[in-house]
């Protein structure tokens, strides 16, 4: 491990081919980023757990290899222990030495383990992902890992007998709310950030915080009444071929629009809707995301562009637009279905559907929908990405029986086996960001005393897990001191 580190996060890393920037709500990377921090000394070394390959098939002896870190450096005796439980992307050894967590644990005396999610990052139970092995990726599994790892390492190190905090930032803030419903004996207690408790086909609200989060902006209303006029002379743009050249030259597009398929024009939509959709998520969050001309992303940024061409709304949406291409070093902006298709079906963990595209994909086709459609009637990026173009990338790279209707059983059995937002659980806590729009399916009211919500005014998607930073809002500062006198009574309790 390199003993100097400064990192810098960046949402989406490296070339995207074919694959969104911003893909069903995900960034490239995961939903939980590295947080902007320079550290210069040894991070934590990869550590190993044998697990088995099916928890649910005692016939089945394969097992495979997890990757996991630990933090012992606050730890004294009869101290607690802390897990950061990992998700939709690789999980990276710089949380082990920052993030709130990290101060809790000095302040708590916890050791802190981060366990990397079955077929993220390193941890490769199977050959490939091919459809028939990903069917061992699901919560459900993921959730025996963490139970098998909690009962080997309490032995192993001693610790059966302490008081164990789960964390969790996304869909790992619902798997933390899932482990201490589902394995009460082995989790104390559990934060689950910016969680989505509710499995949904149709997520089309997302689209309704993203237009109430622009609202909030110095532009006010007149933000997204900019962009409702960009895209429909977007939509009157393409009904012509000079149209359709006007369009690749003002949105930097890697291919003519000539031959464009319907899905090659939703995906066209899905994108630059999702250039505002992925700053909102994260608007203001402490991951220091920087842009190509050197100023910070924020929804601000977005909107004062669009202010700034009000008299030609079409010139600030491909501004927009450029930004995002140029803040992540893309050269043009690749809205081919098929291309999307063809890199989101490679099986190999050497391609670059391996970063996580793939799996989460999978996850969404079979557990949680959770789809950012197009449906909702008063939002201002058009209806061109309806629910169902979600559900027929199911089919395109899984195969023919990833209809909607296996959608909806999946959803179904997730809401049942969970318990949906009827969650019937005690010490967890639900923080939630009011500009984050996974909010619209998580646990914003307290459910009962001893599980609560913490909603935060005018903050984005896992903004209480980052470092302390001075922009922050006294919303954001007071959310987390609320969790770590939280975290202090229940190591009482």
């Amino acid at each position: 491990m390199a003993t100097s580190r400064a990192v810098l996060l960046l949402l989406f890393l490296g070339s995207c081919g074919g694959v969104r920037l911003f893909h069903r709500g995900r960034p490239r990377g995961g939903m939980v980023g590295v947080p902007a921090v320079n550290w210069e000394h040894e991070l934590p070394p990869d550590q190993w757990i044998e697990q088995q390959l099916d928890h649910f098939n005692d016939a089945d002896a394969r097992t495979w290899k997890q990757r996991y870190f630990v933090n012992a450096t606050f730890y004294k005796p009869g101290g607690p222990v802390f897990i950061q439980i990992g998700g939709e992307g690789t999980a990276d050894p710089i949380w082990m030495v920052t993030g709130q967590w990290i101060k809790n644990a000095e302040i708590y005396n916890a050791i802190c383990f981060q366990v990397e999610h079955r077929f993220y990052g390193k941890s490769h139970p199977t050959p490939d992902m091919s459809v028939d092995n990903l069917r061992y990726l699901n919560s459900e599994q993921a959730l025996a890992d963490l139970a098998h790892f909690r009962e080997y390492m309490g032995r192993k190190m001693n610790l059966t007998n302490a008081k164990w905090i789960t964390f969790g930032g996304s869909y790992p803030g619902s798997l933390s709310a899932w482990f201490r419903l589902k394995y009460p004996h082995l989790v104390h207690a559990a934060v689950a950030t910016s969680a989505p408790m509710f499995a949904l086909l149709n997520f089309k609200d997302y689209l309704s915080v993203v237009r109430d989060a622009l609202d909030t902006t110095a532009t006010g209303t007149m933000c997204n009444k900019l962009i409702g006029v960009a895209v429909d002379a977007v939509s009157q743009a393409i009904k012509t071929d000079q149209g359709k050249k006007m369009m690749k030259e003002k949105f930097r597009l890697c291919d003519n629009l000539d031959g464009a398929s319907p899905n090659d024009i939703a995906n066209l939509f899905s994108t630059l809707a999702g250039n505002f959709e992925g700053v909102v998520q994260y608007n203001k969050d402490n991951r220091a995301f920087e842009g190509a001309v050197g100023t910070n992303i924020t929804i601000d940024t977005l909107c004062g562009l669009m202010a700034a061409q009000r008299a030609d709304p079409l010139t600030g949406f491909s501004m927009v637009n450029s930004l995002i291409l140029d803040t992540y070093k893309q050269p043009c902006l690749d809205f081919s279905y098929k291309n999307m298709i063809k890199e989101l079906q490679l099986t190999d963990w050497n391609s670059s559907a391996a970063e996580g595209g793939r799996q989460w994909t999978y996850q969404t086709c079979t557990e949680f929908g959770w789809y950012q459609s197009s449906d909702l009637t008063d939002q201002p990026f058009g209806h061109m990405f309806p629910v169902s173009f979600s559900v027929q990338q199911c089919k395109d790279i899984f195969g023919d029986k990833f209809t909607q209707a296996l959608n909806v059983q999946g959803i179904n059995r997730t809401n049942t086996n969970y318990g949906g937002y009827g969650i019937k659980v005690s010490r967890i806590l639900f923080p939630n960001g009011s500009i984050d729009p996974w909010h619209a399916l998580g646990i914003t009211k307290d459910l009962t005393p001893d599980a609560r919500a913490i909603f935060i005014k005018g903050t984005a998607h896992c903004a209480n897990m980052y470092p302390d930073s001075p922009s922050d809002s006294p919303q954001l500062v007071a959310a987390r001191m609320a969790i770590r006198k939280q975290i202090g009574q229940w190591l009482q309790s």
